[in-house]
């Protein structure tokens, strides 16, 4: 598995590796997302997501949507906190399509007041939809709660008022400040010489001027813990615990992600699932997540169930994180967590579209490759005493937060 790198005179990064595969995967990531909005812009980076498809200097919208779906690939795109990506998959012999089209939009798109208009409607109705799922909505509130007033805090998908006070003027500057060359990343995964890929992106890209961020970002400084309930009319109670966690780049990065697979991760015999759900039946959905940042991350336990379950659910989750805290890891536990993690990475990296974006967005934020094989060395240096230092220092008990949404 071999990356190739290249660099554009006005700084947009180029990622490849070459694949036997006729079905090509390529995005444009940019480093720009909610946490580089203002307060009043709150929403605006992934209405941009929105608005980008909706009409370009030379095309319209429905011209855009039908570019890539005539032959048979696929455009998509997605807003986070700190990134926004257009990408796609086709038939390989269709790279300079895609090029084609993305630049278009990515540098060229006129956000017609009329598509604008419309496409507010659907984004409200898209807030709505989230407001039903309160499994997800409660994850989205637990940043609020970790972190306070910090651009991270806030909801990528805004709110209606926001929404509503959008325009053309406020999409320009967003843009103007944030889509800059020395935050952007080409990456790709398909059938195609490296060569011929740097004369595209020199084709379609390499006049944008040069650029760089104008304002750093402001990192995440502080921490309070805090316990709250809200009163919804649910069925179910839904909870959230967790604390603020290691960054993108921290030492401990991977002894905290393997410790969040052994905790709470996807696979049926997590510590969590074992005890919560099948020793004790007390829910049907219950994992950790760990969301590292360029310079911060969060640490959640979520779980959904009755309302009487709540505290004895909490009670076995904080036996198990005492555990953790203060057990070791045994040889044969370890090397058991290791193989079960290394494999779920690597059957992530089976899906050619997961690569693309995983190694654009290394690009992106560490300005570094890493092959598969170096991943699963780095999982595999994790020591037993790597995951109680973990433990200790996120999964302490005082400094664990508790959101609670309660059945009105």
């Amino acid at each position: 598995m071999i990356y190739q790198r290249h660099r554009l005179s006005n700084g947009i990064r180029l990622i490849h590796r070459l694949s036997s595969s006729p079905v090509a995967h390529c995005g444009l990531l940019i480093n720009a997302g909610s946490r580089d909005e203002d307060r009043e812009e709150q929403g605006l980076a992934h209405f941009i997501e929105h608005v980008i498809f909706k009409g370009t200097q030379k095309r319209r919208a429905f011209h855009i949507l039908s570019h890539m779906e005539n032959v048979g690939g696929e455009i998509n795109a997605y807003t986070s906190k700190e990134e926004t990506c257009i990408y796609g998959s086709f038939m390989s012999s269709y790279y300079e399509r895609w090029f084609d089209i993305v630049a278009d939009i990515a540098f060229r798109s006129t956000f017609p007041e009329k598509e604008l208009k419309k496409e507010k409607d659907v984004v409200e109705e898209e807030i709505n939809s989230y407001k039903d799922n309160p499994a997800e909505q409660i994850v989205d509130d637990f940043d609020e709660v970790i972190f306070g007033d910090h651009p991270l805090a806030r909801n990528i998908l805004g709110t209606p008022k926001h929404l509503k006070g959008f325009n053309r003027d406020m999409i320009n500057q967003f843009i103007d400040r944030n889509y800059v060359t020395g935050e952007m990343v080409i990456c790709s995964v398909g059938k195609i010489d490296f060569k011929k890929l740097i004369a595209l992106a020199e084709k379609y890209f390499g006049a944008v001027p040069q650029s760089g961020r104008q304002t750093p970002r402001h990192a995440h400084n502080g921490y309070t813990v805090s316990i709250q309930t809200v009163n919804r009319k649910n069925h179910q109670a839904h909870c959230i615990t967790g604390n603020k966690a290691y960054s993108l780049s921290h030492s401990r990065k991977t002894a905290l992600l393997l410790l969040n697979n052994i905790l709470g991760g996807p696979g049926l015999t997590s510590r969590l699932n074992m005890t919560v759900r099948e020793k004790y039946g007390f829910c049907y959905h219950i994992e950790s997540m760990y969301q590292p940042y360029s310079d911060s991350g969060m640490l959640g336990i979520y779980f959904g169930t009755a309302p009487e379950w709540v505290e004895k659910t909490l009670f076995l989750i904080n036996k198990e994180l005492k555990q953790l805290r203060n057990v070791r890891l045994g040889a044969v536990q370890l090397k058991r967590a290791k193989k079960q993690f290394c494999g779920q990475v690597n059957i992530a990296h089976e899906s050619h579209l997961n690569e693309m974006l995983f190694i654009g967005k290394r690009v992106l934020h560490l300005d570094q490759t890493e092959t598969l094989e170096e991943i699963n060395q780095r999982i595999e240096k994790v020591t037993s005493s790597d995951l109680l230092e973990a433990a200790n220092e996120v999964l302490a008990p005082s400094m664990m937060s508790i959101l609670t949404f309660q059945p009105a």
